[in-house]
């Protein structure tokens, strides 16, 4: 079994910032991706910033030059730096891993955390 625990989240004025941090831990033979996905009320989930093997990342156009992820791989932890924050990145993020077991690949959610930006 595997679980996600992501932390970080909180109340900052617009224009600040914000670190969140994701720990991945169990039964995990590798590590391929992790991410981070946010959700605001009334809104579907969207990806932010996935990094994937060998450093590959991807971001959402809105926080290009703004969010950057990065990961610990030994501590298969995966952190996303959240910088010049706005009203609009207001939502829950969720971290994400697309981890192999003794059972296969699977995806893996953490149980979320709020991050609120006010103006």
């Amino acid at each position: 079994q595997v679980q996600l625990v992501d932390s970080g989240g909180g109340l900052v004025q617009a224009g600040g910032s914000l670190r969140l941090s994701c720990a991945a831990a169990g039964s995990i033979l590798s590590n391929d991706a992790m991410g981070w996905y946010r959700q605001a009320p009334g809104k579907q989930r969207r990806l932010v910033a996935r990094i994937r093997s060998g450093d590959r990342t991807d971001y959402a156009d809105s926080v290009v030059g703004r969010f950057t992820i990065s990961r610990d791989n030994a501590k298969n932890t995966v952190y996303l730096q959240m910088n010049s924050l706005k009203p609009e990145d207001t939502a829950v993020y969720y971290c994400n891993a697309w981890i192999r077991t003794w059972s296969g690949y699977k995806d893996y959610w953490g149980q979320g955390t709020q991050v609120t930006v006010s103006s």
